[in-house]
């Protein structure tokens, strides 16, 4: 790490720090932040000539405390006319965004695709941003490291500064910490940052904002992370040969859905996730026996992920090789299929109201004493389970004014990721998300773009164009 000072027009900046093990791009986004120049309208001058974006800082000579020149225009506001017709451009940046109708894109710090795609699906939950807008730096909880907090704090600030810019956002603070709390993500190759697994970073994220956001001193309950994203499943474990029974429950982030020759659907592929094999001790034949392990949903969460389980180790060319095959998706979801009995009971009665609700608005004929009848029997089961957390359908209110709804399930797509490529740790990571105004944003770092829903239901796979690797659902919800 060197520290110089950049020249450009009557501004001198000072101590401006460049990491010598990132690509001279990553110093243009630097300068980006301070100038407002874009890196490909920067020129920079050093030895040899202008700085290149891949050039090799070993061999351009840059020494501690050196002066560089820079040229390079600013991105300009353009002006009201004097009739006073406002232009988007002359909005304060926070009106910007409202106008344009989606957040900035993020720069790439070279292959850091898999991180911005990630952040760009996370950063659309909204609850999620509330829990991170209550933490601030003094109220670290004395159980969270502090490497932990460090990252939480930086994707707050990351995800305030996405909320406030239409220009593209250089996420330099966010990857430093990242890469300092999970060293893998900062594994290098021939001196060049390496491609990394997007769903290793959702996963490691979320793990470690679940740690932070969790209420000092409280129990599991008040854990934000946990609310929003948490899917508690109720297992049953099986031995045909001994015929040993056990159940086990376990909160997870996401479910799988698994690829094979007879999987199609995404419905398939997770009937598929919910059962499997496992080796274990079997204390009644005095070794080891197969076990049938088959999980039901016990609780659903705000927001459901689902992960395509598409990359698998392949030993001859020793890396992760991708399943292509074309799964395709859903964009309403019903998990109903795949919950436990007691939950299926407590959503009946919300189903109703929620499909009553949408017979009204297509102008159908709605019997209202049915319907009273299933909002008390809503009432009823709350308060049947009012005394036990496991398969409660209630959304407790994360925030203060917030009503108190009624788990349906039945899930809206708001997110997908993808992937382009035929290997995990190489390719191209996209996020497309769906804003509060219902349209659809292709996030490809910092390019985002308008899409339509027919782009969305493209990305089941088959071939060699980007494919949904992680998909985000956000529960359809009744009123209490």
């Amino acid at each position: 790490m060197i520290t110089v000072s950049v020249k450009w027009q009557k501004e001198i900046f000072k101590e401006v720090e460049i990491d010598t093990t990132q690509s001279p791009y990553v110093f243009k986004c630097q300068l980006y932040d301070l100038t407002g120049v874009p890196p490909e309208r920067q020129k920079i001058m050093v030895k040899g000539g202008l700085l290149k974006d891949d050039a090799d800082w070993s061999t351009l000579g840059v020494k501690e405390g050196q002066k560089l020149m820079m040229m390079g225009t600013a991105d300009e506001i353009v002006k009201s006319p004097e009739k006073g017709t406002v232009f988007v451009e002359d909005l304060p940046e926070e009106e910007q965004v409202v106008a344009v109708g989606h957040t900035a894109g993020l720069f790439n710090l070279g292959n850091t695709c898999y991180m911005n795609s990630t952040l760009q699906c996370l950063h659309s939950v909204p609850e999620l941003k509330s829990s991170l807008i209550k933490y601030s730096h003094s109220g670290r909880n004395n159980d969270v490291d502090p490497s932990s907090h460090m990252l939480t704090i930086a994707t707050r600030d990351l995800f305030n500064e996405l909320d406030k810019s239409v220009k593209p956002v250089a996420p330099m603070q966010f990857w430093m910490v990242l890469r300092k709390k999970y060293p893998q993500f900062g594994q290098l190759h021939n001196g060049v940052f390496m491609q990394q697994d997007a769903e290793e970073c959702w996963t490691q994220l979320l793990y470690t904002l679940s740690q932070s956001l969790r209420s000092p001193g409280s129990s599991e309950n008040l854990d934000a992370v946990k609310a929003i994203f948490g899917i508690e499943l109720i297992s049953r474990i099986h031995c045909q040969e001994s015929n040993e029974e056990s159940s086990e429950s376990e909160s997870v982030y996401s479910l799988k859905c698994h690829i094979s020759q007879e999987v199609n659907h995404l419905h398939e592929g997770i009937k598929h996730g919910l059962k499997s094999e496992l080796e274990k001790a079997s204390p009644a034949l005095g070794r080891s026996a197969t076990y049938l392990k088959e999980s039901r949903i016990n609780a659903l969460p705000r927001y459901l992920t689902v992960q395509f389980v598409r990359f698998f180790w392949k030993r001859e060319s020793n890396q992760k090789a991708k399943i292509l095959r074309k799964v395709d998706y859903p964009l309403e979801l019903d998990v109903y299929d795949f919950c436990s009995d007691d939950l299926r009971k407590k959503l009946d009665a919300p189903r109703q109201i929620l499909r009553n609700e949408e017979g009204k608005k297509l102008g159908l004929k709605v019997n209202d004493t049915s319907s009273a009848q299933k909002e008390n029997d809503v009432k009823m089961a709350d308060a049947e389970g009012s005394s036990n957390v496991d398969g409660e359908p209630s959304v407790v209110p994360m925030d203060e004014g917030e009503k108190e709804t009624q788990m349906t399930g039945i899930y809206d797509l708001v997110a997908v990721l993808t992937h382009k490529g035929r290997s995990a740790d190489s390719g191209h990571y996209v996020g497309w998300v769906k804003q509060e105004n219902g349209k659809w944003i292709e996030f490809d770092d910092d390019n985002p773009k308008p899409r339509v829903e027919d782009d969305i239901t493209r990305l089941s796979g088959g071939g060699d164009w980007h494919m949904a690797y992680i998909i985000m659902y956000k529960a359809r919800v009744v009123s209490v």
